[in-house]
């Protein structure tokens, strides 16, 4: 079996095949897809985000509402 690897991005749910690929792969041939999303980073800055703004209002209490209109 042949790995061959692209980075590519979707349209109209689709993913395009690049020429030089698609080249080696004939109508009948059978491969198998594997997609990898790069789902990690993006989670990871969210949650990050989430962390730091309830770790920053868990300090915050009405007392401090004065200071909202400044």
């Amino acid at each position: 079996m042949k790995a061959v690897e692209f980075k590519a991005k979707m349209k109209n749910r689709l993913i395009r095949v690049p020429k030089d690929i698609s080249a080696e792969l004939s109508e009948d041939k059978e491969v198998r897809v594997i997609v990898l999303l790069d789902e990690f980073e993006e989670s990871e800055d969210s949650n990050f985000k989430k962390l730091t703004k309830d770790q920053f209002l868990a300090g915050y209490s009405d007392s401090d509402a004065i200071y909202d209109s400044y």
